[in-house]
């Protein structure tokens, strides 16, 4: 069924021009007209105001118009498409260096374990340790939560406050 639905999804206009063409000879026997006979009829009308130049015109314009916008469509599905595809890489590669980073944090807990039972190692430089852990990790988090994925906030999250 779901491939049915994306069928359907994906040529709407397809299946609603099909529904108007297959209307179009019922409604014309209800009425018992002849729809070709009403356009002939139409255009002669319009010929009369010398409208019929205009009628050819519009249908040139609306041709080349819809070509266009099909063209952008895609052109926008594409740079979507690659657009996720980076933001995927990015998710995999923030995932990958935070996993890094956090072993490396880990390991480093052991030299502090070592510095805190070595006598006489200076107090100062474990506090600066501590420090630069935990602006570490703090910087990481924000990198992890970033709101919008762009190089500008990027940047700014990394960025020292």
């Amino acid at each position: 069924m779901k491939r049915k639905r994306s069928i359907l999804q994906r040529y709407k206009l397809t299946f609603t021009g099909l529904s108007v063409a297959l209307l179009i000879p019922v409604i014309a026997a209800i009425i018992e007209t002849d729809p070709f006979e009403v356009l002939v009829h139409v255009l002669k009308s319009a010929e009369k105001y010398e409208l019929d130049e205009f009628f050819l015109a519009l249908f040139i314009f609306l041709g080349f118009l819809v070509v266009d916008l099909l063209q952008r469509q895609k052109k926008q599905k594409i740079e979507k498409e690659k657009e996720q595809e980076k933001i995927g890489i990015y998710a995999a590669m923030l995932s990958s260096t935070h996993h890094i980073l956090n072993n490396f944090l880990n390991q480093m807990q052991l030299v502090k374990i070592t510095a805190d039972n070595t006598p006489g190692f200076d107090k100062k430089v474990l506090d600066l340790y501590d420090t630069i852990m935990q602006d570490a990790e703090k910087q990481i988090q924000e990198l992890s939560n970033l709101p919008e994925i762009t190089e500008e906030t990027i940047k700014e999250s990394v960025k020292p406050k």
